[in-house]
């Protein structure tokens, strides 16, 4: 079997994806965008199990898998969805000293991680999962051209 594409790009994969996501949430640094994205995904993989998340990671390339992993006491139990303001404030309390988290980073995580898979695979996994988790990764466009998987 080759070499899975996510693998052999990784890096331009995420740095593809961590220029849009600093574009949409308009912050001037990677390090800045890092903290949020990371935020991002802890604060959504926090309310699945075990076995949901890594169905979700499966489809995630590469480093943003790693992120989505990195560190994850998996004894801990699922939390609920709460609503969107309040996982936002979860978000930016990671790091909260130094976290320069936009209100828009659930949103702007999304467009971005649209932009950066499959996007076939991710709506069969997403199609799996809680209604909550299905609409955590929403996101609205007038022109769904804006959000179209590209490769790098």
């Amino acid at each position: 079997m080759p070499m899975p594409h996510t693998y052999r790009h990784a890096t331009r994969e995420w740095r593809a994806f961590l220029a849009d996501a600093k574009d949409q949430m308009a912050l001037q640094s990677d390090n800045n965008t890092y903290t949020a994205v990371q935020g991002v995904l802890l604060t959504f993989r926090r309310r699945l199990t075990v076995p949901e998340a890594l169905l979700f990671a499966d489809v995630l390339p590469s480093v943003l898998r790693a992120m989505f992993v990195y560190q994850w006491d998996v004894s801990q139990p699922p939390l609920d969805f709460i609503d969107r303001k309040e996982m936002t404030a979860e978000v930016k309390n990671l790091r909260k000293d130094h976290n320069l988290t936009p209100d828009n980073a659930i949103e702007a995580t999304a467009w971005a991680m649209w932009r950066a898979i499959n996007h076939r695979e991710f709506n069969l996994v997403l199609s799996k999962l809680p209604k909550p988790a299905q609409a955590f990764w929403h996101v609205d466009v007038k022109d769904p051209t804006e959000i179209a998987h590209r490769l790098v």
